[in-house]
């Protein structure tokens, strides 16, 4: 890896920089109401909507004559492929298949039942900001709530889509009524990358999903801020290089050093174990991770606007169904 960091990406708003510390996004809420009774099982809610999701992506952005997405340069043109099996790339540690430019915030529904009329929600936090992507996403799952979802595939309607802001509050409305209600572009949320202009002498980091971190190979039973940082560091400048103005123009092997200085104060953790079995292959695939948060010291102004992106991006392996979900707060001294 460069320690400027991965290279490559796409053109942003003309109001992007990329040498600007910056990381763009959008995030959406789809509310539904069930017409059957429905049932998500304890951490499985993000992986159900992602086998769903795909299938029907494929079907929605694929004609009935293309056995897979193309190769070489026509992948580009397809939306499938673009969305849910983006090329493999050189990247960083971990990151040597590109991120999917989309992530699943589900974990609320797990293990719970919702009744013939209740309504229920999730987010999704999208990388790649063009509106073919945002109806594509509307589409399949006004479909995939047709078709049901859950155990025992109970149907459901997608009453609405909104648009989040900063403080994930709805703002917007994106879908209604069957309908998209297009704009030119959809304003998105701005996350400013810069150091903090005071002090941060104390972190805390929640894990609220299953969390994964690799370093080289190894899987961490700890989640070190060194390689904590790395693994957030690595995520964000990918997803800026493949869905926005470009990579991050920072030195990486500084920030690295820097990073291995902050100290743990406090680590209170539990692991979860899960798997889930591919309808595909039949094999059995990890879905565990550790759970619960982590107290860092040190001077760590310089990380904190990157520890709170990926509060949008997640941390880990597979962020896109949802794990590596995190918190943070920095606490007064």
């Amino acid at each position: 890896m460069s320690d400027k960091g991965p290279q490559g990406g796409a053109a942003g708003t003309a109001a992007e920089s990329a040498g600007a510390l910056t990381f763009s996004l959008l995030a959406f809420r789809f509310t539904f109401r069930a017409r059957d009774p429905l049932y998500f099982p304890p951490g499985l809610a993000g992986n159900t909507l992602r086998g769903a999701f795909g299938t029907i992506l494929r079907r929605i952005a694929c004609g009935p004559g293309c056995p897979a997405p193309p190769e070489g340069e026509h992948r580009a043109d397809c939306l499938y492929a673009r969305i849910f099996e983006p090329a493999a790339r050189t990247g960083p540690s971990g990151l040597a298949d590109p991120p999917r430019p989309f992530v699943f915030r589900a974990a609320r529904l797990d293990g719970r039942r919702f009744a013939a009329g209740e309504q229920f929600y999730f987010d999704v936090h999208l990388f790649d900001r063009a509106e073919p992507a945002v109806a594509c996403f509307c589409e399949a799952f006004a479909e995939l709530a047709r078709e049901g979802f859950g155990v025992g595939r109970g149907r459901a309607e997608l009453v609405s889509v909104e648009r989040l802001d900063a403080s994930r509050a709805p703002v917007e409305p994106v879908y209604r009524a069957g309908r998209l209600l297009r704009r030119e572009e959809w304003e998105p949320i701005e996350l400013n990358l810069e150091p903090a202009r005071e002090p941060v002498r104390r972190v805390v980091v929640r894990f609220l999903t299953p969390t994964e971190l690799k370093s080289g190979r190894r899987l961490l039973p700890e989640p070190e801020f060194g390689a904590l940082f790395a693994r957030i560091r690595d995520r964000v400048s990918t997803l800026r290089a493949l869905y926005g103005p470009g990579p991050l123009l920072v030195d990486f092997r500084a920030l690295g050093e820097r990073a291995e200085a902050i100290r743990m104060a406090r680590c209170e953790l539990r692991w979860e174990r899960a798997f889930r079995r591919s309808t595909r292959t039949g094999r059995r695939h990890p879905l565990g991770g550790f759970l619960g948060e982590a107290e860092y010291e040190g001077d760590l102004a310089e990380f904190l606007s990157y520890l709170r992106a990926a509060q949008w991006t997640g941390v880990g392996r597979h962020t896109g169904w949802g794990k590596g979900a995190i918190e943070v707060e920095a606490p007064p001294d």
